[in-house]
């Protein structure tokens, strides 16, 4: 029996799970992660958090995650400079179920979300998980967004839940922030719509943060994680910032204690470390316009990125040409945008093997 032959909701049909590749290879840049580990100092810090949660473990996790939320918001106020109070913090297991909460919420049956193809693809799989309407907004061929085309599309097609990611994942394209105000604005003149910012990659941005952008806007959320400045893919911490009612009706659908005593202990020994790991940042945002730079000089299109990733191309057989480079020990990701390949930015002899890769496979072809 396959998957389409159980009764599973028509919207599911013929998709597939998220995911990438994960292969045994020495130079693993497809997933977006941070290449580099955690300090020993953290690491012992984490033990300690985690030892003091867990000598209550036979309780119930703060459902509230005060403390958490309370840090949060320090954290945001003080890197972007626009203060936010812990009333407009949420934080759950990832992004992901940040958004899905969001969209158990302000969607559903019967509501549609739209978003600007291509973009993250848990966009389009959440809204579908929870029985909404996924409708592909137009994009620039330069990947940025097409305002006026835009416009007009929300006019017809009066979406519930508008997604705005930025940078962009896949293509590492930021918004400015007029587009966001006038996107906002458009959506709104045709009904009251949620406008999701997912600002999963904001720490490695050439631009400041959209978060300003919340005040006197009470239907824009901003979404983070820790799993990519902060180096905890494996922490699974994503929050959320936005008028403190959006945070009220977002519990009403959250699981009973879904946020683990450890989990909190783990995310709060984190940003204790904050301008240790925003330090790796700052490397890997370099590295990250070097890898722009050495592919431009191999006469390759690269896409301007604020990521900490590098969309290039354009390539007659992307899958050829993945493979290729995947045969030269280094792993990348082909996300299906036609002609091109994305690479995560790593340390720097990482990205010196994806740069001899690429001249390699470039001189053969």
């Amino acid at each position: 029996m396959q998957i389409d032959d159980l009764p599973i909701r028509d919207e599911l049909k013929g998709k597939s799970p998220y995911g990438a590749p994960q292969l045994d290879v020495p130079v693993l840049l497809n997933t977006n992660e941070n290449p580099y580990p955690l300090p020993e100092d953290l690491v012992a810090r984490i033990s300690e958090r985690v030892a003091e949660a867990a000598r209550n473990l036979n309780r119930y996790p703060d459902r509230d995650a005060v403390e958490l939320r309370t840090a949060l918001a320090a954290y945001l106020s003080r890197s972007t400079g626009h203060a936010v109070s812990r009333e407009q913090v949420w934080a759950a297991n990832g992004s992901n179920e940040i958004i899905q909460q969001l969209m158990q919420t302000f969607a559903g049956p019967g509501r549609s979300a739209f978003g600007f193809s291509p973009t993250y693809q848990m966009h389009d799989l959440i809204s579908r998980g929870t029985g909404t309407t996924w409708i592909e907004g137009p994009r620039n061929p330069d990947f940025t967004i097409d305002e006026a085309a835009a416009a007009t599309a929300l006019r017809e097609q009066r979406p519930d839940v508008l997604f705005i990611c930025s940078p962009n994942n896949p293509t590492g394209t930021a918004v400015d922030r007029g587009t966001v105000e006038r996107l906002y604005d458009a959506a709104q003149a045709v009904k009251p719509t949620l406008v999701i910012v997912d600002e999963a990659y904001t720490e490695f941005s050439h631009r400041p943060s959209l978060l300003p952008l919340l005040d006197g806007r009470p239907l824009l959320v901003v979404t983070r994680t820790m799993s990519k400045a902060f180096g905890a893919a494996g922490l699974r911490l994503g929050y959320l910032a936005a008028d403190p009612a959006v945070v009220d009706a977002v519990q009403l659908v959250r699981l009973p204690y879904h946020l683990s005593s450890v989990t909190q202990a783990t995310a709060l020994a984190a940003l204790e470390f904050t301008d240790v790991l925003l330090g790796y940042v700052d490397r890997l945002k370099g590295e990250r316009d070097r890898i722009v730079t050495e592919l431009r000089a191999m006469g390759l299109d690269v896409t301007d990125s604020d990521a900490n990733f590098v969309q290039f191309g354009v390539f007659a057989d992307t899958r050829a040409v993945w493979q290729a480079i995947l045969d030269r020990g280094v792993l990348v990701r082909d996300n299906g945008v036609p002609g091109r390949l994305r690479v995560t930015a790593g340390t720097p002899e990482e990205n010196d093997a994806f740069l001899d890769a690429v001249r390699s496979v470039l001189k053969e072809s």
